[in-house]
């Protein structure tokens, strides 16, 4: 394997569970974010998927204390790529704080480091230019739970280095995903293009007032069979990733709904502290949401 060093710029809900299961397969693993606040929350984060990989993975109290034990915190971006062969970033889902991130990146990283932008909607052409290496740059993608929601989408831009592509492959196999390839760039890969409509959808009947999150997800569970409604599915992602996305969808449709979706995601969840699962409320209260109750499908 040629990388050894890893590091995650990013620490929020995603970036924690990818620098977690990279150290959780072997990897030394730094952990970068703005400030030692961030850096704190990253650690409650990251200590609270030690019991989800027990009972998910049968994970032992030891290899997960080993794990940790791989994993370096810093809030200084030169310190945490010095010695790095690959960087994943993880930051917010905006073109140009990741254009302003990568601009200083790529003066700092060392030649060798390949860089790899976890995005979700973005794609890598989009900013490429702003790495310094070009070829050296490409997209990983993960699914949040990422221990057992396992896959890893590659997706390259026209200038990838085919070598860079292929390692990251095996990058992504040594770390337990399954490796989708995606030919072609994509806004949203596989997952996303699938995945955002669905969400998009659920969030227009919510604004317009058709139905509430409770209905739309118990309509959704019970005709599909899905474990999950979307309103949940959105508090697991996130809803400060939610409202970055509702806010590039206003900006590029002129829909009034969406702009009173951006509106209703900020003053009703975003201000108010409710990020989703990982603050504990979000369209659901946390934990023991209501979807997980017994007669939720059944009323």
């Amino acid at each position: 394997m040629k990388y050894k060093n890893i590091t995650v710029a990013g620490s929020g809900v995603l970036g924690s569970q990818i620098a977690f299961q990279t150290a959780y397969k072997g990897f030394s693993v730094t952990v970068y974010d703005i400030n030692e606040e961030a850096l704190d929350k990253a650690k409650d984060r990251i200590l609270k998927l030690k019991p989800l990989y027990e009972k998910d993975l049968g994970a032992s109290a030891k290899e997960l204390d080993d794990a940790y034990a791989l994993m370096e915190f810093n809030s200084n971006l030169e310190e945490a790529v010095r010695d790095a062969d690959l960087v994943i970033e993880a930051i917010p889902e905006v073109l140009e704080i990741k254009k302003d991130f990568y601009t200083k990146l790529g003066k700092l990283a060392p030649a060798k480091a390949i860089f790899a932008t976890n995005s979700s909607t973005l794609l890598p052409s989009q900013f490429a230019d702003a790495t310094g290496r070009p070829e050296q740059f490409l997209a990983l993608h993960f699914a949040n739970q990422i221990w057992t929601n396992n896959t890893a989408e590659i997706m390259k831009h026209s200038g990838t280095n085919p070598t860079v592509f292929n390692d990251i492959v095996d990058f992504a196999k040594a770390i337990g995903m399954v490796p989708i390839k995606v030919n072609k760039e994509q806004p949203g890969y596989v997952l996303n293009s699938l995945l955002v409509p669905f969400l998009k959808a659920a969030q227009l009947l919510l604004v317009k007032e058709v139905a509430d999150p409770e209905t739309i997800d118990k309509t959704w569970m019970i005709a599909t069979g899905a474990p999950l409604g979307p309103f949940a599915i959105m508090d697991i992602i996130g809803l400060n990733t939610q409202y970055n996305i509702a806010k590039t969808q206003a900006a590029e449709e002129d829909c009034p709904d969406l702009a009173k979706l951006v509106a209703l995601f900020k003053t009703e969840y975003i201000d108010k502290g409710k990020m989703g699962r990982a603050t504990g409320e979000g369209f659901y209260k946390y934990p023991n949401p209501r979807f997980e109750d017994p007669d939720f499908l059944k009323e």
